[in-house]
């Protein structure tokens, strides 16, 4: 494959990358997203520092970086959760149900030991795109 066929995806509407990668790269129909954690685009601070606003701002910047990509929560394929404590697991269940309104992508969820930021929630999904 050559370099060509991967196309970046960058929106304003989701906080910027901290590291040196893309939001997202589009290749071959398919949308793969980097991490995104519960921040506000507009101030670069977190939202709130409990794992409901956090996962509902997560979930709010992987669909700005869908939209970018021509994509949408509606056509995630996969995701994959990162908690910094799996207590939180029923709370963010709860506003992961809500925000896919229905839809049930294929899911993992892990605890771990830290997160950028020092985030209780992180996700990146893969998600088809539009034609």
């Amino acid at each position: 494959m050559s370099s060509q066929a991967l196309k970046p995806v960058h929106t304003a509407q989701a906080p910027k990358a901290l590291g040196p990668y893309s939001q997202a790269i589009v290749v071959n129909g398919q949308v793969y997203t980097s991490g995104q954690l519960g921040i506000a685009a507009a101030t670069g601070e977190f939202v709130g520092p409990d794992v409901e606003s956090q996962t509902r701002q997560v979930l709010v910047n992987l669909g700005h970086v869908l939209k970018e990509a021509h994509s949408g929560l509606d056509k995630v394929i996969k995701t994959t959760v990162f908690l910094k404590d799996m207590n939180d697991f029923v709370a963010m269940n709860k506003i992961y149900e809500e925000m896919f309104a229905g839809h049930r992508p294929a899911r993992s969820a892990v605890e771990v030991a830290r997160l950028p930021k020092d985030a209780v929630v992180e996700m990146e999904c893969i998600a088809l795109v539009d034609a």
